[in-house]
């Protein structure tokens, strides 16, 4: 072979002897990045570092484990951090907020974590913003029975599994307002009926705010999964088809593959 190009944008994270160890058998100058990757650079790096402003993150999905460089990452760079799934509860129970959020998934040992984001982003004036209603049952199914209800308002066994009708408005507020968005994770239990609504508004929305000039950026995993569900995937400007090199792009870690191409 005389070229190498790399495109594998998915497994950019991982040192391989396909996309890190190949590149030590030519010269630089004959490899390169595919078309691919030069895209997923150009929306997960450029459109992120100098972005045009209101810059507003939505991230969701059930835990901050996994996120919390990510989260720190984007507070440097944000102007509102809107968090909504499961990982939202952690961040209400941790202190300053200690609020009784019923059986809702709360990571006990992360609290700390969550309360560091939540000084780091107002050292930094980011406007993180927590729900402030959820839908709730007692059981994740099709056929549960739900309640809309505050979150002050949980208690015993029922669970918050989706975001409530206030925050959606609230969030919708500042989506509209925004310039650039960025979005990563679900909303909620979003595989399931009674649960799914946040996600869903959140990908129309999306998709309205691009068809009115916003840059709107969807990170992989659950994610893209709720757009193809939802038949948006083609209505956002970017949909990132890497999951974890993504989620590491975007916390500010440097990708093996990204490096090799460089000589480095």
């Amino acid at each position: 072979a005389d070229v190498y190009v790399n495109d594998a944008f998915g497994t950019a994270h991982r040192a391989h002897s396909s996309n890190v160890g190949i590149t030590k058998f030519f010269v630089k100058e004959a490899t390169g990045a595919g078309f691919l990757l030069m895209k997923e650079m150009a929306f997960l790096v450029h459109a992120i570092e100098k972005p045009v402003r209101p810059f507003t993150v939505i991230m969701g999905g059930a835990k901050i484990s996994g996120k919390i460089d990510l989260i720190k990452s984007l507070a440097e760079k944000a102007d509102h951090i809107l968090i909504g799934g499961g990982m939202a509860f952690t961040f209400l129970a941790a202190p300053p907020l200690e609020q009784d959020v019923g059986g809702s998934m709360v990571e006990a040992d992360k609290l700390d974590l969550a309360t560091e984001i939540m000084s780091f982003c107002a050292d930094r004036k980011v406007d993180l913003v927590l729900p402030s209603d959820c839908v709730a049952a007692e059981t994740i199914s099709n056929d549960a029975a739900v309640k809309n209800l505050p979150i002050r308002s949980l208690s015993g066994e029922l669970k918050g599994l989706d975001i409530g009708s206030q925050t959606l408005k609230t969030f919708e507020s500042i989506i509209r307002d925004s310039k650039t968005i960025l979005w990563n994770g679900p909303m909620g239990v979003f595989e399931f009926k009674p649960f799914e609504n946040g996600t869903r508004r959140i990908a129309e929305i999306l998709a309205e705010v691009t068809q009115s000039g916003a840059t709107t950026i969807v990170g992989g995993g659950d994610s893209a999964a709720a757009l193809a569900q939802f038949g948006l995937t083609d209505q956002v400007t970017h949909v990132s088809t890497g999951g974890g090199a993504a989620l590491e792009l975007l916390s500010g870690i440097k990708l093996p593959a990204f490096e090799a191409l460089k000589g480095e």
